[in-house]
């Protein structure tokens, strides 16, 4: 029987190797230790490695991530939560102008092995200052890698890589899928006892051959949900692209999709203006633009902050129904 776990238990199988492999790896963050953390992603891990690998912060972002970035210039490999993503607006500084930037700004001489995660996602009905999410923000810096993982497999696999990477990786999780269950391997069935994902591959989640849905994060789930649809109730195949990394990003898995198809779509919980399917859409036009049959197009949340309202945002954020229509549009 294939072994199913929780996405939250996967990313723990993460750290617990990690924390295992380097004596270097610390996690930090708010209630990571005794209290499990806020979304009980580090349950049981203060028992076993202590205060030294498990350390609670004070309520400051501002404070702990900077603490975190100076400590992986020194050596240490923070993997530090937050307990939204939300959060990051108040440690900008610290995340973007010393993180992203020490590497080049020293020459190359100081690296910044420092892992960012956290729920980054719309769709609990927390609110518009809990609901952020901003991969395509972070992704415009250079210096900086972003990651956004659709499920348990995934999330794993690009920890362990996330961690082990010399330069800073933003982490993004969705706590839709925390308690979502797929099957993980466990080590004594692989090979080399463990398995890793290079950041800057894409997975093609489903073969198709009429459109191209791409996405990331939860939004994969979307797609998957929508090309079934288009499929058992139009006859149209729907290839379903996760590019699983948004920094770096595997531009010839996207490229080589469309190419077989002829059509694409962009599917994110981000805002549309600037979003990652914007900078995704003009890739395809700039590099085969003449394999094109229709215009490219973009599935996003509603250009508004996040409503309150659960009914609402429900609507407010991309869903199958609309991922159909869009593609019957251009099939």
């Amino acid at each position: 029987m294939p072994r199913l776990i929780e996405y939250r238990d996967a990313i723990r199988e993460a750290l617990d190797e990690e924390l295992a492999r380097d004596p270097m790896v610390v996690v930090m963050g708010e209630e990571v230790a005794q209290y499990n953390g806020a979304y009980k992603v580090t349950k049981g891990m203060w028992e076993k490695w202590g205060d030294k690998r498990l350390v609670d912060t004070p309520i400051s972002e501002a404070g702990f991530i900077g603490m975190g970035v100076g400590a992986s210039m020194l050596g240490v490999r923070p993997v530090m939560e937050l307990m939204f993503w939300s959060f990051y607006t108040v440690a900008w500084d610290q995340i973007v102008n010393n993180a992203a930037m020490v590497r080049y700004m020293s020459g190359g001489k100081i690296n910044c092995p420092i892992v960012i995660r956290g729920p980054a996602n719309g769709g609990t009905n927390v609110g518009a200052t809990h609901s952020h999410t901003p991969e395509n923000l972070l992704a415009s810096f250079p210096g900086m890698k972003v990651v956004v993982p659709s499920n348990a497999y995934d999330a794993k696999g690009l920890m362990k890589t996330a961690i082990r990477d010399n330069d800073p990786v933003m982490f993004m999780e969705s706590t839709v899928l925390y308690g979502e269950k797929w099957e993980v391997p466990d080590n004594s069935e692989l090979p080399e006892g463990e398995y890793t994902i290079p950041l800057g591959l894409a997975d093609v989640k489903r073969e198709g051959t009429d459109i191209t849905l791409i996405a990331h994060g939860r939004a994969v789930i979307t797609c998957l949900q929508a090309a079934k649809v288009l499929e058992e109730e139009h006859g149209i195949s729907a290839e379903v692209v996760d590019v699983r990394s948004i920094r770096p990003l595997d531009e010839d898995t996207i490229l080589d999709s469309v190419r077989k198809t002829h059509r694409a779509i962009y599917v994110e919980e981000g805002k549309p203006f600037c979003g990652v399917g914007a900078q995704v859409a003009y890739m395809i036009q700039e590099r085969i633009f003449d394999e094109l049959d229709a215009p490219v197009l973009r599935v996003n949340s509603l250009d508004a902050p996040a409503i309150y309202s659960m009914p609402l945002e429900k609507l407010q954020l991309p869903y199958a129904d609309v991922v159909v229509a869009k593609a019957l549009s251009i099939c």
